[in-house]
């Protein structure tokens, strides 16, 4: 696996940095059905045509671009209802973007707020990966203030 910060999260869901071609490739060999991307087409490190390479190979490609400097809580949710309807479904899903930063928040607020894991639980993987900035640490101050007002 070329990528970076690579880690199965469930046996449906496993999340990493950028995919590279080859990386792609094994995912269907392995049985993943969906890719989902967290990162902009023009992320530094972007494959180019990643969702046509995806569909080529007859997997399902998402791009939800969470601009680094402007996460929105509506992208967090849109992803939160993909995972729980692809899972429920039986899909094998690949969650990725550059570094596995916004990913590993995204999950985070998804095992603690939609599957409410405990803090122990939902802090993997996102505790290996790194401590989220002040951006960030306000964008999932403010999911979960959604969440408890819900």
């Amino acid at each position: 696996m070329d990528a970076v910060n690579t880690y199965q999260v469930f046996d449906w869901l496993w999340t990493s940095g950028q995919l590279s071609e080859d990386d792609i490739v094994q995912l269907q060999k392995d049985g993943f059905t969906t890719i989902i991307n967290l990162a902009l087409p023009t992320s530094t490190n972007a494959i180019k045509g990643e969702g046509e390479l995806v569909a080529n190979l007859h997997m399902n490609y998402i791009n939800i671009p969470v601009e680094w400097e402007l996460p929105e809580v509506e992208q967090f949710e849109l992803c939160a209802v993909l995972l729980s309807d692809l899972h429920e479904r039986g899909h094998k899903v690949w969650l990725h973007c550059a570094m596995n930063m916004r990913v590993s928040a995204f999950v985070y607020l998804y095992r603690k707020l939609v599957l409410k894991q405990s803090e122990e639980e939902a802090v993997h993987p996102i505790k290996d990966i790194w401590t989220p900035n002040p951006l960030w640490r306000e964008f999932i101050d403010e999911v979960v203030a959604r969440y408890l007002v819900d």
